[in-house]
């Protein structure tokens, strides 16, 4: 009997409308599992509430939908997020102009490479390089010139810097700290003039001395590419523009003449841009070479070495004619912005 009315039931459930009609009543006036039965079925007969997300399409965002529901841990890297965001909001606008910093030009547009010098076409083979000594004058260094023009974002990095070892080693510590890396420096740059000058290398003391065994053993690679040294910590002057400074090394880098700064660094500086303002002193350098009497050559490449304390490769930054002359004009920018600083007028 039960089986005759559940198949009658099936019947009517093809036609919403009349089953609900038909248990009403009776069914809502018996007892459970009818009552249960009628409230489903009543239910079934409703119609039903419309569904937001059927209506979006599924195809477009099915991507981004797998992601999210596959979603397990954090994996987001730049590129999945650029994903999804070209999912959502579609691919960037790539038409935007892009925003240029203004290019300033110097005034005194004086030439890297100085037209009226003439070399004469015996130069002194001597094999003994230039050392001429710094005299102290009026005008100011390269150095001073750098320092006092360095941008905002740089002197506030250094000054942060001064101000956390200040923090961890005390004033007194880092005074001490600040005097034995300019020891370590002096000391480096001796054994290197100490190699130059007798083309040997360096001595059994200086390769044992804890200080700067590990610069020397970084810059052996570098040295295997010099030769023909002519000048070693040798002073030049700018006549035209008032300027001086003292050079490292002036010497053939794989062929080509160069003035070489060593510098030395306890942090890797891969790239040129890590060495901040060391182009800009290295073109100073060359245009003051270029415009002083004392030299009977012409610089037109530079190069950057540094060397580090753990005694691993050291890193050459070669400057060739065209980014030299890049740095010599914003030299002349650094240059001219000093000389408005100091204007007593």
């Amino acid at each position: 009997m039960l089986l005759v009315r559940m198949k009658f039931l099936q019947l009517l459930s093809r036609k919403p409308g009349k089953l609900g009609m038909l248990f009403q009543i009776p069914f809502c006036q018996n007892q459970s599992p009818y009552l249960c039965l009628a409230t489903s079925t009543c239910l079934y007969g409703k119609k039903k509430k419309a569904n937001s997300y059927e209506q979006v399409d599924q195809e477009k965002y099915k991507n981004l939908v797998y992601s999210v529901t596959s979603y397990k841990t954090s994996a987001q890297t730049p590129e999945t997020i650029l994903e999804e965001d070209n999912l959502l909001y579609g691919p960037p606008d790539k038409h935007r102009p892009p925003v240029k910093a203004e290019t300033k030009t110097p005034k005194n547009c004086v030439p890297l490479i100085n037209p009226n010098k003439r070399i004469p076409l015996l130069s002194s083979e001597s094999n003994l390089p230039m050392k001429i000594p710094l005299q102290k004058t009026k005008m100011p260094s390269v150095t001073r010139i750098l320092q006092q023009t360095m941008s905002p974002q740089q002197a506030f990095y250094l000054e942060r810097w001064k101000q956390k070892m200040i923090q961890e080693l005390g004033k007194d510590g880092f005074a001490e700290y600040t005097k034995n890396l300019f020891l370590q420096g002096e000391l480096f740059h001796a054994a290197l003039e100490s190699i130059f000058l007798s083309e040997e290398t360096a001595t059994e003391e200086q390769r044992d001395d804890v200080d700067i065994s590990g610069f020397l053993a970084s810059v052996q690679h570098v040295l295997e590419d010099v030769s023909e040294v002519k000048a070693l910590e040798s002073a030049v002057q700018h006549e035209t523009l008032q300027y001086l400074g003292l050079v490292d090394c002036v010497a053939k880098y794989r062929g080509q003449l160069c003035v070489i700064d060593w510098k030395t660094s306890e942090k890797p500086k891969p790239f040129l841009k890590n060495t901040f303002d060391n182009p800009l002193q290295v073109a100073a350098y060359i245009g003051a070479i270029n415009h002083d009497a004392n030299y009977d050559f012409q610089v037109s490449c530079g190069l950057i070495v540094v060397a580090y304390k753990d005694g691993s490769p050291a890193h050459p930054h070669f400057m060739d004619p065209n980014l030299c002359s890049r740095y010599w004009n914003k030299w002349l920018l650094r240059l001219e912005e000093y000389i408005d600083k100091n204007d007593p007028n």
